[in-house]
């Protein structure tokens, strides 16, 4: 996805380990008390039951986010924007990202923990239909609360009915039949 924000044009791609140290740096900018080192982000980017994403403009990682898909339920990892892009829409296309490739690895639900003191974040969430779970009492270091949040993706499939029992005695159930 390539787009423009204001005079500023940005591709979204696949995070590789080439961009861990760009990652790294822009999340100890944006999460001084609770970034994740270089070794976490670099065995996030290369789990297979994770996925990444990067926004980059002129050759620099302006955003990155990430999902974790485990059966039917995905988790956002993380999601960030550099301070001079946000507003921009490059959370939305993230968030839009994370959603897609949570849907083609089949999860029909999505769960993330915000910090409850992150207004702009619970807002973009918010339009994207998450609605608030509970609280985590001091989750974050240096003890600030989150908040649990969930979207659903797709529709829970009801089961099939069927007749189980028609195989017993040779016959065919007229109504299950085609």
């Amino acid at each position: 996805m390539t787009a423009g924000v204001g005079q500023l044009d940005w591709q979204l791609r696949p995070a590789t380990v080439h961009h861990v140290a760009a990652i790294e740096c822009l999340e100890q900018q944006l999460f001084p008390e609770d970034a994740w080192s270089l070794e976490m982000i670099l065995a996030e980017i290369t789990h297979t039951t994770r996925a990444y994403w990067v926004a980059e403009a002129d050759g620099q990682v302006i955003g990155y986010a990430g999902v974790m898909v485990v059966a039917d339920t995905a988790d956002v990892q993380n999601i960030a924007v550099a301070p001079h892009c946000e507003g921009r829409g490059l959370g939305k296309a993230l968030l839009t990202q994370l959603h897609t490739e949570a849907l083609s690895r089949g999860a029909r639900e999505i769960l993330l923990e915000v910090r409850t003191d992150n207004q702009r974040a619970q807002g973009l969430y918010r339009g994207f239909g998450y609605t608030e779970i509970t609280v985590r009492r001091g989750y974050y270091p240096g003890g600030a609360d989150a908040l649990i949040m969930r979207a659903e993706l797709a529709p829970r499939e009801e089961p099939a009915t069927t007749d189980l029992t028609s195989h017993m005695n040779g016959t065919v159930n007229q109504d299950n039949a085609e």
